[in-house]
């Protein structure tokens, strides 16, 4: 069982999340797709972080009708802040029999080096990278560890998505129906 790590905040998840992850599970050779909600990304700053509890929940209602689609809150009872090597090491320890795999952004990748063990992480995982606007990866096209996706590509953010909520504007369409009611029902993101 091939399973591609799918790591972010998700404050608050939504549909350019979800097309990327239902991509990578149906389009690549991998089999399914865990969404890991970070509770912090040591590369971002945890104000305006929601509860991440609230960020799982919201994940869950998102995906709870797509079989390949799997949240997890395992770096929940990890040291915080949440180091991708960690992570892995621990998902290795726990689950020999999977092979897991990075997927992540071209802006992402871009910043690779700056991660904690990046050339362990280089050495050991594949890292399956969906396209940006605006960012060269000259640099990694060759790399053996490195898989360029043709995933569709949404210019749409979680940023974007609090500060429309934020106006009162609609989020239709840009975050699942279920993942709007819960947001309102616990007045996030005001």
């Amino acid at each position: 069982m091939k399973t591609g790590l799918f790591f972010g905040s998700f404050n608050p998840i939504h549909t350019g999340h979800l097309i990327i992850a239902n991509y990578m599970a149906s389009f690549t050779e991998l089999d399914e797709v865990w969404l890991v909600v970070s509770p912090h990304n040591p590369l971002k700053e945890k104000k305006g972080l929601g509860n991440m509890y609230d960020r799982l929940e919201m994940a869950r209602l998102a995906t709870e009708k797509a079989e390949h689609l799997k949240v997890s809150n395992i770096e929940f009872g990890l040291p915080q802040p949440s180091y991708t090597i960690d992570t892995l090491t621990y998902l290795q320890e726990k689950y020999p029999d999977r092979t897991f795999a990075l997927i992540m952004g071209a802006d992402n990748l871009a910043s690779f080096k700056k991660w904690k063990n990046y050339e362990v992480l280089l050495k050991n995982y594949q890292l399956y990278v969906y396209p940006r606007p605006g960012i060269d990866l000259t640099e990694w096209k060759s790399h053996p560890s490195i898989i360029l996706t043709d995933t569709p590509q949404m210019d749409i953010s979680s940023t974007f998505i609090r500060k429309a909520i934020k106006e009162h504007k609609s989020i239709q369409f840009q975050v699942p129906d279920a993942v709007i009611a819960f947001i309102e029902s616990k007045n996030m993101y005001r």
